[in-house]
């Protein structure tokens, strides 16, 4: 029964990455996401065969998905996510030097973070905790302009996503539920029906955000005073 549940949650997880990811590419143009997406669904691709085949860490697909792991930890489901909600809350526009850039610095460091992983230790695992707890209090200011623009629904989306995002983050690298396997089963199951509520949730709530802006034929933060430009920033 754990392994079943285990292959539901993460084929939710790999379906939300790779369809949504794809939409924020062909209806929204924004990379950012929708790659990030994109690469957590070929993640949980991997996870899968690995699960479901019982692979040791000797394996390639180990060391495959540690890599996208903190690929995604590190810089991936933090700023690169981030960066892509910044295009509907203040009208940013990244250029494509800067996504090709955080996207290779996503990748060394989760090279770096991955292969070094038990020389890191301890201050490893908390970076990893603090990247998370930033990003939800972005998405918690995300969830804030939902509500201001009238998306209450997606808004309190949004904060239920980050507060389950955020409990599985604090318990990751730190705390065994109890009951559980060597192998985490039970631990992965809920992460990874998480991330993919989080995936999709973020999605839906950005269609509605763009569509607000379209409506009201702004793309920039109405609190700003004028939109932030991706060749600013870069």
């Amino acid at each position: 029964m754990r392994e079943v549940l285990f292959a539901a949650a993460d084929i939710w997880m790999l379906a939300i990455g790779l369809i949504c990811g794809v939409k924020f590419i062909r209806g929204h143009h924004n990379y950012l996401i929708g790659l990030e997406w994109i690469i957590m669904g070929m993640s949980g691709i991997n996870f899968l065969i690995y699960g479901l085949t019982m692979a040791g860490p000797d394996s390639p697909m180990f060391h495959i998905a540690f890599f996208l792991d903190a690929f995604s930890r590190s810089i991936g489901f933090t700023l690169i996510l981030v960066l892509g909600l910044l295009v509907v809350t203040h009208g940013y526009k990244p250029t494509a030097r800067l996504e090709v850039g955080v996207f290779a610095l996503a990748a060394i460091l989760g090279f770096f973070l991955s292969e070094c992983a038990q020389e890191i230790g301890t201050p490893g695992k908390v970076f990893f905790l603090i990247t998370a707890l930033a990003t939800s209090g972005f998405l918690c200011y995300f969830a804030w302009r939902l509500w201001e623009i009238g998306e209450r629904a997606h808004a309190g989306a949004v904060a239920a996503a980050t507060a389950l995002n955020v409990a599985i983050a604090s318990i990751y690298d730190f705390w065994q539920i109890p009951g559980d396997d060597t192998n985490h089963t039970l631990f992965y199951t809920l992460a990874l029906f998480t991330w993919g509520l989080a995936m999709l949730v973020v999605y839906r709530s950005y269609t509605a955000f763009a569509a607000h802006n379209t409506r009201v034929g702004a793309g920039i933060d109405p609190f700003a005073a004028s939109p932030v430009r991706g060749a600013e920033v870069a």
